[in-house]
């Protein structure tokens, strides 16, 4: 029998964790292609202190290519231009081919600015979702402090990582405060969640009252439910007409699918998604898999203001090695071993507040939960240091099963 062909399109957390566990899991029987834009891994929740100086680029990434290639998976810096899922092909910049028995799409997101004018790299507001997002609101920091003013930090209607929106506003609070300037700014929190503490995932018991707790504390307005409609070069104007001035802002924008992806017909919904079993298989096409942001997962309430689910980080690696398990699955000719509905994930989260956090458990992701805590404390941010290091370690030497 011949070896089978696996394509991974993306090569962070996702793309990461299932070629190599899927290398793991099958040895020579399998050829392992990853295709990535980068060719660095990126530990994204670690852009939330670059801004402030925290973290430099090297700090929190490494070369792909050398832990591939020390696992036996052929690395490609290239960013894949067209997937053709009658060939069984992935195109990719310069026009060089692959051919695929399965592909295993884990292309993370792209922001989508266009939601809200003003908004994006030649806008007048800040993100931090991407690399060189956080290092252009660093720019903007140390503009800040020489002519500092109020601040503003939001989410957008549409958007799904409120995580990195909380953790960068009290990072943001802390900074104030180190820099002295807290008696002479106001910082106003903007979220289109329909109350604080809902995280795109339902909220979790007593959420709520911690973080209007820790809101309280830190002097911070906040509005809920409100929809974005412009962001001018000092205001942004919300739907309601209202506007909120800033000397500095960082809005958080709604994620979509990369455009190779969204680009294949009848592969994605509207926004690039792909629709998934809960083996995180395709569900137009059965040899690809998607893991991640590229899968789609279903939203299931209704709110005044749309919002997300956020898929980034641990959900991720878990989507990632549940595709991997059932593509070798598929090469041995067996039936899907791994089943794992998004909301049945277990959600694990160090929200981190400068010198301070909160730790959130719970044994489903989405409701109806049986077990979930909020755990605030310095200990957090001490915790998420060093899950820091540790992941970078384990990432960089391919240990994917290890916790």
């Amino acid at each position: 029998m011949s070896v089978k062909r696996v394509v991974v399109v993306g090569g962070n957390f996702g793309g990461l964790a299932a070629a190599l566990e899927l290398k793991q899991e099958l040895g020579d029987d399998v050829a392992v292609t990853v295709v990535s834009a980068s060719d660095r891994f990126l530990f994204n929740p670690s852009l939330i202190w670059l801004p402030f100086g925290k973290r430099k680029a090297p700090d929190i990434t490494f070369p792909l290519a050398p832990t591939f290639d020390a696992h036996g998976v052929e690395f490609v810096h290239a960013e894949a231009t067209a997937i053709d899922p009658t060939a069984r092909m992935v195109t990719i910049a310069g026009g060089a081919q692959f051919a695929y028995d399965y592909l295993i799409v884990a292309t993370g997101y792209r922001n989508d600015f266009d939601v809200v004018p003003g908004l994006g790299p030649d806008g007048f507001a800040q993100a931090i979702t991407t690399l060189p997002d956080a290092e252009r609101a660093g720019a903007a920091w140390r503009d800040f402090l020489d002519d500092p003013g109020p601040v503003v930090i939001g989410a957008t209607q549409g958007a799904s990582c409120f995580g990195a929106a909380y953790e960068f506003l009290f990072n943001m609070a802390y900074q104030l405060r180190k820099a002295k300037l807290k008696q002479h700014t106001s910082l106003t929190f903007l979220t289109a969640e329909p109350f604080v503490g809902h995280f795109g995932i339902g909220g979790l018991p007593g959420g709520e009252k911690l973080l209007k707790m820790f809101l309280k504390k830190e002097g911070i307005t906040v509005r809920t439910g409100v929809a974005f409609e412009e962001v001018g070069g000092d205001y942004v104007k919300l739907t309601d007409g209202s506007k909120v001035p800033f000397a500095y802002a960082m809005v958080v924008p709604p994620f979509v699918g990369q455009d190779v992806v969204r680009a294949v017909p009848g592969l994605t919904d509207g926004k690039g998604y792909i629709p998934v079993e809960d083996t995180y298989q395709s569900k137009a096409y059965p040899e690809i898999y998607a893991a991640g942001i590229a899968a789609q997962v279903p939203v299931p309430w209704q709110t005044s203001v749309p919002i997300g689910i956020p898929k980034t980080g641990f959900p991720t690696e878990s989507m990632a090695k549940v595709a991997a398990r059932n593509v070798a699955a598929a090469i041995r000719g067996e039936a899907p071993v791994a089943h794992k509905e998004f909301g049945e994930m277990a959600a694990v989260c160090m929200m981190d507040a400068g010198n301070n956090g909160v730790l959130i458990l719970a044994d489903h992701m989405l409701p109806p939960r049986k077990a979930a805590v909020m755990i605030p404390g310095p200990q957090v941010h001490a915790m998420k240091l060093a899950f820091e290091k540790y992941y970078l370690w384990k990432s960089r030497h391919g240990y994917v099963r290890l916790p």
